[in-house]
C-alpha cells in the first residue's frame, strides 16, 4: 500500500509471498494485492501490509503500539501501521509472535467495528 500512483515492485512481491508462507502456521494466511502493495489477511482479516518498496507493517493498538516504537518502527503514513524491526524479520519464530499480536489486533478492531488508531481501539 503506496502512495497514489506507487507501482507493485518485485520487491513487495517477494516479501508478500515470503511472508505468507512463514506465517501459515498461525492460521488461513493470505496475500492480496493492493494500492502497489500488498494486504496480508488472516481469515479475512487485514493485519498487515507491505508497501510498494518492499516494506512491512503490522497492525497496532495500545496493547502493542509501544513494542514498535521501542524498537524504532516508522508508522505507515496516519494509518495504525507500524513497520517490523528489521531484527525481527531474519528470524523464523519472532515475526511469528508480532504477526500473531498484529492478527490478534485486527480481529479486535473488526470486532469493535473499526479501525484502531491511535488512542482508541
Amino acid at each position: 500500500m503506496g502512495k497514489k500512483g506507487d507501482r507493485l515492485t518485485a520487491k513487495s512481491t517477494l516479501v508478500a509471498e515470503d511472508f505468507v508462507r512463514r506465517l501459515a502456521p498461525l492460521g488461513e494466511v493470505s496475500g492480496k494485492k493492493m494500492f502497489g502493495g500488498f494486504g496480508i489477511f488472516e481469515s479475512g482479516t487485514m493485519f498487515a501490509l507491505v508497501g510498494s518498496s518492499g516494506q512491512l507493517f503490522l497492525k497496532v493498538d495500545d496493547s502493542n503500539r509501544k513494542d514498535f516504537e521501542t524498537a524504532g518502527s516508522d508508522q505507515h503514513g496516519r494509518m495504525p501501521y507500524f513497520s517490523l524491526p528489521d531484527e525481527v524479520l531474519g528470524r523464523d519464530v519472532e515475526p511469528r509472535e508480532w504477526a500473531s499480536r498484529a492478527i490478534e489486533t485486527a480481529h479486535r478492531a473488526k470486532a469493535a467495528g473499526g479501525t484502531t488508531r491511535k488512542g482508541r481501539v
